[in-house]
């Protein structure tokens, strides 16, 4: 899979984090509520897929995408 250069890289302190996590952490959602909201709407999609579960665990190298704006765990 080629990396998109587009993407802005997200660095995480462990080996995992969860999509709301990441949603707050990368300034994608303004707190937990709103990252539940994006979430449940379907607006957040995890590696090219939407994703409705905030619980989500995530790893480096995976993708997420919010209103265009697109995000890699790094």
């Amino acid at each position: 899979m080629a990396e998109d250069p587009g993407a802005r890289d997200v660095a995480i302190a462990d080996d995992t984090i969860r999509l709301g996590q990441l949603l707050k952490l990368a300034g994608m959602a303004e707190s937990g509520g709103h990252a539940r909201e994006l979430v449940q709407e379907g607006a957040a999609s995890v590696n090219g897929e939407v994703e409705r579960r905030r619980g989500r665990q995530l790893r480096r190298g995976d993708t997420v995408i919010v209103d265009g704006e697109e995000v890699r765990v790094a």
